[in-house]
């Protein structure tokens, strides 16, 4: 029976864990460079353990980083260089006397990280960034083929500027000046309308190119005008001399390109993600406003003042020492139970294979319970459990627990020296210990990474700073200590070794009742797959179904005596792939918390699961809202399609929950790339917030894509006047990238500390998907509908604004021409919203452009930021031939949109002559001789150029009357 008094000892225990721990918050400041002076330090470079073993991975690395170093200098005006760099070899590479051990780093903090992709989709670099302009990205991905290959330096350029490229993007989130989704764009010089290619400076001189390629041979030939732009699989190809010396962030692999585009070479015209995320400013002016630039200053001299050194160190076996506090104030809330519960899943669950543990208990002094133990079998994980304490007595001194954890350490050979560095403990305590200070400096000193779990507001506050000092950041749990242990997984980088969590929940069920879910076991896990259901009072009744039906009831599972709230069940062999249903009733008389957790490991070492992790951060746009995100991902390609929730909660506040998205819009930078996002606004105070993440996939939705943003593949270049093009990109059908996913279920956490809490409400946030284009003389707009408060709820208006001078638009934008939409209402946040209106006081004719943008009101009169500017464009092509000069200064041709709206009443054959007639008109051309009506189903976008008999119509009648009647 549940009594009152258990009920608040449960909603108490549940509101007062919080796990202090790297792991999960490592998009914030997982980084470990640091500034020194003008020389970045302690740069971290890892190879992940699937890499076969190669010398030259090492050794091209380090070639790689001495040319960025000198690169870097020259691109920022003498001011920053590489000075330090450690590259983290794995363990599967043989040792060697040159490796040392690890500290605090690992492969979840690198900076660099060398691995294959999971499947063979080409090599290109590229930088994974989950923020917008000025904030940092999470890594730099290289594959060892881009190492190793020669071949692609032609193709990506050095590959020392390809990194100063990538630092920049991660470092000073900075975004790309070209646009492999939109290579040309619309522009007017001298009031004359031409086709350019999306680059920065638009100085630089190429032409636009088209291959074409059977087998192995390929043909080039000039561009055509196709619709809107050239047509599909046009290139801008580049003279490889030029005069201009940016930009580093369009085409680093130019030799004259030195520098970044500063406020006078900037094309704050060309449609890419630089404009798009910092507002139309230049790449070098986001980086004089960076925090190193800021706290930096011009070198003197010609190079950089110090070469770059480099540190070797190779990962070693896990060590882990478990830290426990046993004093007397452990035995209030049940906590010691509860430390038992979670610490017996840590062990005989998560703690990877090879692993070495030991365990360790204090109060007043310290003891060791277990020496380290390396995890070969279940024999010794049992062994481990049974050393778990389970009285609680005494005082509290937690840095004796500290000292002796780390003496552990020292009383067993698992890898020459026997020292610390690298080693792990997990601290759990619920007191405070004035004495902490004294042994903060031997932590630092150890090289070991402290986890801190702390029960209870009275746990010492110094404990953060274990973390801080080690490395690691600061995660709050208001839940069950055994996600809290859960969260500690290895940072090696060989995820298939690592236990995933598919399901985590806790439900109050009331007396009698069921309650029934399911979680889903996919093709990338299965192995090592635990079910453990845990309860407050009373043992449920409560059975298992597997995707074949065959059932497991309460006898199927373990109930240890020790921890007679929980029980366990292990699935012999790889769990059957399919959805696996539960079904628990609460069989006390009152209501009770029942928790179901399950665990699994990779069902193959070939292919790497499904992962989701979750992120909290504060966004750096005022008034700093929270932003959640969710990384879903296989291997290195983002998954899909999935529905992600987030639920975040705090001590003493009601939880809450929010879809997180993957379209662009509102919080989420870049749609498809497998980051969901939402802003966070329900901020009620200070503290502690916790977030878990449940991802589920369904295998008629979810499916894999390729990274966005990927490094430029440089097509070719002109050399003295003759066009050489390179490989052309390998092909990549979306079925070739396309495993067999499935239906999966995730479950991830993280934590963030707020100290200053937003006095005033939320805005509407930026609408950053905001697109133009003329129609039958009338603009339409489409957007994302933001929120009330930033991307939640409901605006109460739109502001928007026209002008045909895009700098006007973006300096001005209230003494810009108002467009009226009394008439729109604002949709709830993340829906598509449309508007359609005539421009008053303009013509629309050849050659015409007029740049848009939005704001958004909410019900307390906050205005959001303006929009992105769109551009709707009004062309049709000079001439009918391709261009003869493919692009010259000028990055090309011409090109044309032809829209005309037909009566319906007329006849096809009245329609299609009148369409034809007004092409002609338009286009500034002779009348000719009308060729024959096609037959139905001849007519395409394009019939006038396919049909081959008017020279001179390279137009497309698109979104007329005249095609949908067709």
């Amino acid at each position: 029976m549940l009594s009152v008094e258990t009920g608040q000892i449960m909603g108490v225990f549940r509101s007062f864990i919080f796990l202090l721990s790297f792991q999960l918050l490592y998009v914030a400041n997982g980084s470990m460079v640091w500034l020194n002076q003008t020389g970045y330090e302690d740069l971290v470079v890892a190879i992940n353990p699937s890499v076969p073993e190669d010398a030259n991975i090492i050794l091209n690395t380090k070639r790689m980083i001495k040319d960025a170093s000198n690169y870097l200098f020259e691109a920022t005006k003498h001011r920053f260089f590489f000075k330090s760099v450690k590259i983290i070899i794995p363990k599967t590479w043989k040792k060697n006397g040159n490796y040392s051990r690890l500290k605090t780093e690992s492969y979840n903090k690198a900076d660099v990280i060398i691995a294959d992709p999971f499947l063979k989709y080409g090599d290109d670099p590229y930088t994974l960034q989950y923020g917008g302009c000025k904030e940092k990205g999470r890594y730099i991905h290289f594959t060892p083929n881009f190492l190793l290959n020669d071949g692609l330096v032609n193709i990506y350029g050095e590959r020392g500027r390809v990194l100063v490229h990538e630092w920049a993007h991660l470092r000073w989130g900075v975004f790309d000046e070209y646009n492999t989704d939109a290579p040309f764009y619309v522009s007017i010089n001298s009031e004359k309308a031409s086709v350019e290619a999306t680059r920065c400076s638009a100085g630089v001189i190429g032409k636009p190119v088209l291959q074409s390629c059977s087998g192995s041979k390929c043909e080039e030939r000039d561009c055509k005008y196709d619709g809107q732009l050239y047509e599909a699989g046009c290139k801008f190809v580049a003279d490889k001399n030029q005069n201009h010396t940016s930009s580093i962030m369009y085409m680093q692999s130019l030799p004259s390109v030195v520098a970044f585009c500063d406020k006078n070479t900037h094309n704050g015209e060309a449609p890419n993600m630089q404009n798009k995320m910092c507002n139309y400013k230049s790449t070098w002016e986001v980086i004089m406003e960076s925090e190193d630039f800021i706290n930096s200053s011009v070198v003197n001299g010609s190079a950089p003042p110090f070469e770059t050194t480099f540190s070797l160190l190779q990962t070693q076996d896990r060590a882990v020492s478990l830290v426990l506090d046993v004093s007397g104030s452990m035995a209030s809330y049940s906590r010691i139970e509860h430390l038992y519960k979670a610490a017996e899943v840590f062990l005989l669950q998560i703690i990877e294979v090879g692993s070495w543990v030991g365990i360790v208990t204090f109060q007043s002094s310290a003891s060791i319970q277990s020496r380290l133990q390396q995890i070969t079998s279940d024999a010794v994980r049992q062994n481990l459990v049974k050393n778990l304490p389970t009285i609680a007595s005494g005082g509290t001194n937690i840095c004796a627990g500290v000292r002796t954890g780390l003496q552990v350490k020292y009383n067993v050979e698992i890898s020459p020296g026997s020292v610390t560095y690298g080693s792990e403990i997990v601290l759990l305590t619920d007191g405070e210990d004035s004495g902490m200070a004294a042994c903060l400096n031997e932590v630092k000193q150890s090289g070991a990474i402290i986890h801190t779990i702390a029960l209870g507001k009275a746990a010492a506050k110094e404990l953060e700073e274990f973390s801080t000092i080690t490395g690691n950041f600061s995660k709050f749990l208001p839940s069950k200590l055994i996600e809290a242990f859960s969260a500690i997984t290895s940072g090696s980088g060989d995820i298939s070794q690592q236990s995933i969590q598919l399901e985590s929940k806790q439900i109050d069920i009331k007396s009698y009742e069921w309650i029934n879910s399911t979680v889903t076991i996919d093709e990338t896990v299965g192995n090592d797959t635990f079910f453990v259901i845990a309860w407050s009072a009373t043992k449920p009744f409560f059975f298992l179904k597997d995707p074949k039906g065959k059932e497991y009831g309460s006898s199927d599972f373990t109930l240890d005596n020790l921890n007679s709230n929980a029980a366990r069940l292990g699935i012999n062999g790889t769990a059957e792939v399919g959805d696996w249903h539960y079904y628990i009733k609460n069989e006390g008389t009152t209501t009770q918390n029942i928790s179901i957790t399950v665990t699994s490991r990779a069902a193959s070492s070939v292919v790497p699961p499904v992962n989701v992790a979750a992120y909290m951060k504060k966004a750096n746009i005022a008034p700093n809202p929270v932003v959640v995100y969710a990384e879903v991902s296989q291997g290195f390609l983002p998954v899909l399609g999935a529905t992600v929730i987030a639920t975040v909660e705090k001590d003493g506040v009601a939880p809450v929950s929010l879809q997180l998205l993957d379209n662009g819009a509102g919080a989420d930078t870049v749609k498809n790339d497998g980051v969901y996002s939402r802003y966070f606004t329900s901020l009620k105070s200070g503290g502690r917030y916790s977030l878990k993440v449940s991802a589920q996939g369904r295998n008629t939705t979810v499916r894999l894509g390729l990274r966005p943003n990927r490094a430029l593949y440089v097509p070719g270049y002109i050399e003295n006047g003759k066009v050489q093009m390179n490989v052309p990109r390998p092909e990549i059908a979306d079925e070739d990238i396309q495993a067999k996913l499935g239906s999966f279920s995730r479950t991830s956490t993280a934590s963030l500390v707020l100290d200053n809490i937003p006095t005033v409400g939320f805005p509407p946030c930026k609408v950053t998907d905001l697109d133009a284009l003329i129609e039958n003389e009338t603009v339409v707009l489409s957007w994302t509908a933001p929120g009330d408060d930033m991307d939640v709820g409901k605006a109460v208006q739109y502001i928007i604004k026209s002008s045909d001078n895009l700098l006007v638009l973006k300096d001005e934008f209230d003494n810009a021409t108002s467009v009226n939409s009394s008439d729109l209402t604002p949709q709830e946040a993340g829906s598509k919203e449309t508007f359609k209106f005539k421009p008053e006081n303009l013509r629309i004719e050849n050659g015409t452009i007029i740049y848009i943008a939005v704001r958004a009101v909410d019900n307390e009169n906050l205005t959001s930021d303006m929009s992105n500017i769109a551009k709707a464009t009004w062309y049709i092509p000079p001439k009918a031939s391709e261009p003869s000069d493919g692009g010259g200064s000028g990055g090309g041709g011409s090109v044309g949109l032809l829209c005309l709206a037909l009566p319906r009443k007329e006849t096809i054959k009245s329609r299609y002559s009148k369409a034809y007639k007004s092409a002609l008109t338009l286009g500034g051309l002779i009348d000719q001789t009308l060729p024959p009506l096609p037959r139905k189903g001849e007519v395409s976008p394009h019939f006038l150029k396919e049909r081959g008999e008017c020279q001179g119509c390279q137009y497309a009648i698109e979104g007329s009357t005249f095609l949908s009647g067709w």
